[in-house]
């Protein structure tokens, strides 16, 4: 079922849009020769010793560690992003919390987890929507990538942004489409209903899911009105069920009780639990304040969705201007999302 608010009109170019300080020059040409220091063919009867051979490559230094934005302003970041080693996967991560916390996973099911595996980019000031959707880019983009002064500036030009915050989710599905060049569905409604299963359907085929909701001090969705209003990308989904379908997942060497699909193995579909079902599935997320992914329990996020009404008061009052739509949080960011997709993806 589609959202009634699904269809995002393209955007189109304000007067004036294009300002100095938004703008980025374009890149210089190659070096062209001097023809003015050519050599004379006299010169060319001198033979020309061969270069000296090249150096070997540097070693493999294993995955890179996250790209932090302004981590060259911060020594103290630096030092700890040396001392954290490689990003962890997303099947690592899950592993760590599920041994970490087994009290929140009920132990009557087994676990199936799908996840795409995401870059870590940390934000600098209130840019965790333009963060997320760079973080979703990179499963969207070409292989070069957008980077994330690209999405800046064309929400800057377009008016979506004042700081690099994003307070209405039309405007980032807009910035997406014409930014990364995927399919954008909105949702309207919240995540529950009929939303539902299209999000975990979205999610299991490896698609990124755009989530504002209120962060908590752990990062985690939490209800505060709107006042700590956060943006999170899910790529993946741990869900609990009775049993394993027989074709296509393959039980974890580590962990009992967990499994994942088969690389390039026609897989049967997983039977999603039933709505109101408890602690059995959980969004594998990250968002712009750490390199780790978290999970999330999916009716904690509908709720914390649900509830984005009002705007901050201690940001109302810092001193700076924000872009916020008419009719506040509660038309921007409550009760929607943003399911994105490559163009030539199927459903």
């Amino acid at each position: 079922m589609t959202s009634p608010c699904s269809h995002l009109e393209p955007p189109a170019l304000p007067p004036g849009a294009l300002t100095s300080q938004a703008s980025i020059p374009p890149p210089l040409p190659p070096n062209s020769p001097d023809l003015t220091f050519l050599p004379t063919p006299s010169s060319l009867q001198v033979p020309i010793p061969p270069p000296p051979p090249l150096p070997p490559p540097p070693p493999a230094l294993g995955p890179a560690t996250p790209h932090v934005f302004g981590m060259e302003k911060s020594q103290l970041l630096k030092e700890a992003l040396e001392k954290s080693g490689p990003v962890p996967t997303g099947r690592e991560d899950v592993k760590r919390l599920l041994k970490l916390h087994k009290d929140r996973f009920r132990s009557d099911l087994q676990w199936i987890l799908f996840c795409a595996d995401l870059p870590s980019l940390i934000q600098e000031g209130p840019q965790c929507g333009l963060v997320a959707l760079w973080m979703a880019g990179t499963l969207l983009a070409p292989p070069s990538g957008v980077p994330l002064e690209r999405l800046v500036q064309v929400a800057l030009e377009r008016g979506y942004t004042a700081q690099g915050e994003m307070f209405s989710v039309a405007d980032m599905g807009r910035l997406a489409q014409e930014a990364l060049g995927c399919q954008v569905e909105l949702l309207c409604g919240g995540l529950g209903g009929p939303n539902r299963d299209r999000v975990l359907q979205h999610l299991i085929a490896g698609h990124p899911l755009l989530i504002p909701y209120d962060e908590d001090f752990n990062h985690e969705p939490c209800q505060r009105k709107g006042h700590k209003a956060h943006w999170a990308v899910s790529t993946g989904v741990l869900l609990g069920v009775p049993g394993v379908p027989s074709l296509g997942y393959a039980e974890d060497p580590e962990l009992a009780g967990l499994f994942h699909p088969v690389p390039s193995t026609p897989c049967q579909p997983p039977p999603l639990p039933e709505e109101g079902s408890p602690g059995t599935i959980y969004l594998l997320s990250k968002q712009g304040k750490s390199w780790h992914y978290q999970l999330w329990d999916y009716d904690q996020v509908r709720e914390s969705n649900l509830q984005l009404t009002d705007f901050s008061p201690s940001r109302a009052a810092d001193g700076w201007s924000y872009v916020v739509p008419a009719g506040g949080l509660q038309s921007g960011l409550c009760g929607q999302a943003l399911l994105l997709r490559l163009h030539n993806a199927s459903r």
